[in-house]
């Protein structure tokens, strides 16, 4: 991605994987190779995100077992976070655990109240395999801490317990029947 081109502007939108596709389940692989793949693949994220108007994608989601993710996202404040984490860590939670809506492109149309905490830190690199921490509150900070679920093959609605889960896992039963 070139500085100053919109993200996405040069990616194709790509297929998402849904909840019983194997590639969301599975923990991704670390990224070795910081060349033209990687930079095209976070192009189509942002393609693929922007066109099913999500605020984040992690890689598995659209097939590709790669530890990446892009997030649009604001915070509690309305204020904008654009950017991309290649081997994210998640190294920090903390503040209030705040039960909130939280859906996902994977589980399109779902959605459930999720606990998570309203403070994240999640550490990586950046295309070019610069280092990079993103520290994120409120609303981004429970993107951030979503996106890495993904990429460990974790989706919210593994956080979720009781009639919160088996509420959406009946929504999922039926969104799959009608497909």
């Amino acid at each position: 991605m070139r500085h100053g081109s919109i993200p996405g502007a040069r990616g194709r939108v790509r297929p998402l994987t849904l909840l019983g596709d194997a590639p969301l389940r599975e923990r991704c692989r670390e990224v070795t190779d910081f060349g033209p793949a990687l930079a095209a693949l976070v192009e189509d994220l942002f393609a693929t995100m922007y066109a099913a108007r999500g605020v984040g994608l992690a890689a598995n989601q659209i097939g590709v077992p790669l530890r990446v993710f892009v997030y649009d996202c604001p915070d509690d404040d309305d204020v904008r976070h654009l950017g991309h984490v290649v081997n994210p860590r998640l190294v920090r939670t903390d503040g209030v655990v705040v039960r909130g809506p939280e859906g996902c492109l994977s589980l399109p149309g779902l959605e459930a109240g999720t606990e998570r905490h309203d403070h994240a830190v999640v550490e990586g690199s950046t295309l070019t395999g610069e280092p990079v921490t993103v520290h994120g509150t409120g609303f981004f900070a429970r993107c951030l801490q979503h996106e890495c679920d993904h990429v460990e093959g974790r989706v919210y609605a593994d956080r979720l317990t009781g009639w919160r889960r088996r509420r959406l896992l009946r929504q999922v039963a039926r969104a799959a029947w009608h497909r």
